[in-house]
C-alpha cells in the first residue's frame, strides 16, 4: 500500500511502498478515504525538538482520518465491514488510573497514531476496537476527517463558560480557526482572532469572528481593552503555542478571566506569573487531546446543530502531492488540507 513515512531524523517525508498493517484480534481494519495535516505533522515533517523527542522512525506519519471498514479482527463486536468511521488517535490503554477514571485522555501509556505508532497517511490503518468512532453516511468524508481535530477545539472552546463572554483567541491556524467557529456558535459576546498572517484573519473574519487584530500592527493589549469596555477579555484561548503570543494573551486577560492552554510550545518559555496569573486572580487550564467519548458526543452534536467549518478547508489534494500541501502549510497560506490516498474525488 501506499503510505507517507518519516523514514530517518530529518527534515522532509517519504512516500513508499509498505505491507498492508497486520489485523490484530481486536483490530477494525480501514480503507482511510480522507485525511488531514495536522500542526504535529508539521513538528514531524520539520524535525524539530518536540518531533526527535517523540518519534521514532521509520513511522507512518498522520493522525486525523475517515474511512470505510474493510475487516474486523474476531474480538470485534461493534463494528462491521462497510461502517464508516473515523478514530480518537490517542490509544489508550483503558487499564492505568486516568482511564479507569474518566480521563482517557490523559493515559498514562497512550500512544498516539503518527508519532508513537503507525498512522494514517496511508490507504488502510488498522485500529483498535476501543479507539474507533462511528461516523454518519451523511456526513462527507472531508468533515468527516476533521472530527478528531475539531474535537480539539471543542474541548477547549467547552471546558467552561463561553457564552455571554468577551473571547480572545491567540493564533489561527485551523484550532484556532475551529475555536472562533464554536465560540460564536455557543453564544460568545464578541470573538476576537489574532494571528499575523492576513490569509489566516480573514478565514477568521469568514467563520465568525467579530474582530481580527494583527499584533505585529497593533499594540495589542490596549486594542484588546477597548474592545472589550476596557476590562480585558473574559476567555483567552491560546491555540499558537507562540511564546510571544501566550505573554500578550496573558496580558490581554481580565481580572478573574479564564485561561486556557492549547498551543504546544516548541521550547520553555518565561512568564509574568505574578502581574498576569496570581494578582489578576486568572484561572489557568491546560487542555489535551478530546475527552473520549464526551468531546466526541459534543462535536457531533455541534456539526448536527449546523456548525460550519467547511471555510476552513481551502485545498483537497492527493497524499502524492504532500509536498505542495507543507508547503501551502509552512507559508501560512492554508486553512486545512485534506489528503486523499485514493485520488480526489470528483
Amino acid at each position: 500500500m501506499k503510505a507517507l513515512i518519516k523514514s530517518g531524523p530529518r527534515p522532509g517525508l517519504s512516500l513508499v511502498e509498505k505491507p498492508i498493517p497486520e489485523l490484530t484480534a481486536d483490530g477494525v481494519r480501514v480503507q482511510v478515504m480522507a485525511t488531514s495535516i495536522c500542526g504535529t505533522d508539521l513538528h514531524i515533517y520539520n524535525w524539530d525538538a518536540w518531533a526527535a523527542s517523540k518519534v521514532t522512525t521509520p513511522l507512518t506519519v498522520g493522525h486525523e482520518f475517515c474511512g470505510e471498514v474493510l475487516e474486523v479482527g474476531p474480538k470485534v463486536t461493534r463494528f462491521q465491514p462497510g461502517d464508516l468511521v473515523a478514530a480518537e488517535s490517542h490509544v489508550f490503554c483503558d487499564k492505568c488510573r486516568p482511564c479507569r477514571t474518566g480521563q482517557r485522555h490523559i493515559c498514562e501509556n497512550e500512544q498516539i497514531i503518527g508519532v508513537q505508532r503507525d498512522g494514517a497517511f496511508a490507504e488502510q490503518i488498522v485500529m483498535p476496537e476501543r479507539c474507533v468512532w462511528r461516523t454518519p453516511s451523511t456526513l462527507p468524508p472531508e468533515i468527516a476527517t476533521l472530527q478528531e481535530p475539531l474535537g480539539n477545539s471543542v474541548h477547549v472552546a467547552l471546558a467552561d463558560e463561553v457564552s455571554r463572554r468577551h473571547v480572545l483567541i491567540t493564533g489561527c491556524g485551523p484550532t484556532g480557526l475551529f475555536a472562533v467557529a464554536i465560540a460564536k456558535t455557543c453564544g460568545a459576546a464578541s470573538v476576537t482572532a489574532v494571528d499575523v498572517q492576513d490569509y489566516r484573519l480573514s478565514l477568521a473574519k469568514r467563520l465568525g469572528a467579530d474582530h481580527t487584530l494583527d499584533p505585529m500592527k497593533c499594540d495589542l493589549v490596549p486594542m484588546v481593552q477597548e474592545l472589550t469596555d476596557g476590562r480585558g477579555a473574559d476567555v483567552v484561548l491560546e491555540m499558537s503555542g507562540n511564546d510571544k503570543a501566550i505573554e500578550d494573551g496573558l496580558r490581554c486577560l481580565s481580572r478573574g478571566g479564564d485561561y486556557r492552554f492549547f498551543g504546544v510550545p516548541s521550547d520553555r518559555i518565561s512568564i509574568d506569573v505574578a502581574r498576569d496569573i496570581i494578582f489578576k486572580g486568572a484561572r489557568v487550564q491546560g487542555i489535551l487531546g478530546r475527552k473520549v467519548w464526551d468531546t466526541w458526543h459534543d462535536t457531533a452534536r455541534l456539526l448536527e446543530a449546523g456548525l460550519d467549518i467547511s471555510p476552513i478547508i481551502t485545498h483537497k489534494l492527493p497524499l502524492e502531492e504532500y509536498e505542495t500541501a507543507f508547503d501551502l502549510i509552512q507559508r501560512g497560506e492554508c486553512g486545512k488540507i485534506i489528503l486523499y490516498p485514493g485520488g480526489v474525488p470528483e
